[in-house]
């Protein structure tokens, strides 16, 4: 992980001195949420970025989240849920993106590392330091841009338009590909096709289920599956706060579209529906976010 940040921090600072004066502070913020059988998660997330130059930029954040638990009895155990509002901070993150981009192709590497200061307990956190080193590709063709991208992380992570109602502790690999078409200046509609494949065993921590006086486990021969009356068994994260399962539990694969409207490089607002074939599960999404400075 050292030698990793290392690198990206060379590239950044041997690039060419022309490049500097694209150097300065930057915030953005957003506001996301998911809604689906297991409840709603929000979470907001304001942001403070520097560039050190058009190529290589760091940040740092600190996610709020905002959920509401449900109570649905095909989804959920009495002994272990209940319906309310919960919310809490999540963990404080730091992230080095190297970007490159021209006419041919359109690239960025970003390494994001995560410290455990979020509520174990509420599922916003996994109490261990997390780290994802994702790559994305782009290329634009008039009105239609196809992309794609592919990482590797010991944990499964939100992504820019779907909050999870779930943290992860594990190994696992993700990727997406898709495109975007605008439609008009200011509108636009995406799709994308999305995997996530685990490595060994996964520790899962729902968002949307209370945690009682004790920590419900289960060993990984179980998957997980306890008492769930879920009619999808993988879908752990809706009857347990807290379990240990295999890595075809983790497993995911889906579909998402979405369309979203920019009035300006600075203001962006998107909403959209996502399908876990995995999970047979169906989430609607939305979000709206801001950036400032460089």
């Amino acid at each position: 992980m050292r030698l990793a940040c290392a690198i990206v921090l060379v590239m950044g600072l041997v690039l060419p001195a022309k490049a500097q004066d694209e150097r300065g502070w930057s915030f953005s913020g957003s506001f996301s949420g998911s809604s689906n059988s297991g409840g709603t998660v929000m979470k907001t997330e304001p942001v403070l970025g520097y560039a050190v130059n058009n190529h290589f930029q760091t940040y740092i954040g600190l996610p709020l989240y905002f959920v509401n638990l449900s109570a649905t009895p095909s989804t959920m155990t009495a002994p272990s849920t209940t319906s309310g509002f919960q919310n809490g901070i999540g963990n404080a993150f730091v992230g080095f993106r190297y970007s490159v981009q021209n006419d041919a192709l359109n690239y960025s590497s970003t390494l994001e590392l995560a410290a455990p200061t979020g509520d174990k307990s509420r599922g916003f956190s996994t109490g261990r330091v997390t780290a994802d080193w994702s790559n994305r590709f782009s290329h634009r063709f008039d009105s239609f841009t196809p992309f794609g991208s592919a990482g590797i992380a010991n944990t499964i992570s939100d992504t820019a338009f779907f909050v999870r109602p779930f943290t992860s502790l594990g190994l696992v690999g993700h990727f997406e590909g898709g495109g975007t078409y605008d439609i008009a200046r200011y509108l636009r509609v995406s799709g994308s096709a999305y995997a996530v494949r685990a490595s060994g065993d996964q520790r899962i921590f729902s968002k949307v289920v209370k945690r009682q006086s004790t920590t419900s486990t289960t060993s990984p021969g179980t998957g997980g599956r306890g008492t769930s009356t879920s009619d999808n068994k993988n879908r752990v994260f809706e009857t347990q706060a807290e379990t240990l399962v295999p890595a075809e539990i983790a497993d995911d694969h889906g579909v998402s579209a979405w369309f979203g409207v920019s009035p300006s490089s600075a203001v962006d607002f998107h909403a959209g529906y996502s399908r876990s074939i995995h999970y047979d599960f169906n989430s609607f999404f939305f979000g709206v976010g801001f950036h400032v400075g460089k």
